[in-house]
């Protein structure tokens, strides 16, 4: 997958976009899966096996050790404490990511239920991309039949040098399928 981002993909950004220098190219710089458990806080305290679960399967998923992220404030609402544990984050780079984009793109996405593209207004104006899973359950290293509950997942792209557009145009060009613009 690298090869053909380096090679061909980036061969058609310079033409379309009209780029002379190839330090100026877009590059993926890494890609961040989030995991909100908002839903298995137990009163004060992260209900352990959700924990274990999902730590579990974002490190099946990713091959890499996930991190748990704690809540930056407190918000009375949600019965949220500063410190509290509230998810669980991996940030793939090099090697990884591009065998983790690999098997989602030609593994995990096609086996979303009624699946009709990705939409292509997950991204930020700056170039990077964002979408979320219903379920874990799409990547076929997850056994859903030990699994306790289902969680779904954020994952975005993050690209240097880029905008919406060459960042559409090279996720497009390395299979990522985006949803076609409904007719009126």
């Amino acid at each position: 997958m690298k090869e053909k981002f380096v090679g061909p993909v980036a061969e058609k950004v310079k033409q379309t976009f009209a780029v002379s220098n190839p330090m100026a190219l877009p590059r993926l710089d890494k890609i961040v899966l989030n995991v909100g458990l908002g839903k298995q806080l137990e009163g004060t305290k992260l209900n352990a096996p959700a924990k274990t679960q999902v730590l579990e399967d974002l490190a099946t998923i990713t091959g890499q050790r996930a991190v748990m992220k704690k809540a930056k404030k407190s918000v009375s609402n949600f019965k949220l404490r500063r410190g509290y544990e509230i998810g669980a984050m991996v940030t793939l780079r090099g090697t990884r990511m591009w065998e983790f984009f690999d098997r989602l793109v030609s593994l995990a996405v096609p086996r979303i239920k009624d699946f009709r593209g990705l939409k292509a207004t997950g991204f930020d104006g700056r170039g990077n991309y964002s979408f979320g899973l219903a379920e874990q359950g799409v990547f076929p290293e997850v056994d859903m039949a030990k699994a306790k509950f289902t969680h779904g997942m954020n994952i975005t792209f993050v690209f240097k040098n880029s905008s919406d557009e060459m960042s559409k145009l090279m996720l497009s060009e390395l299979g990522v399928p985006f949803a076609k613009p409904a007719k009126r």
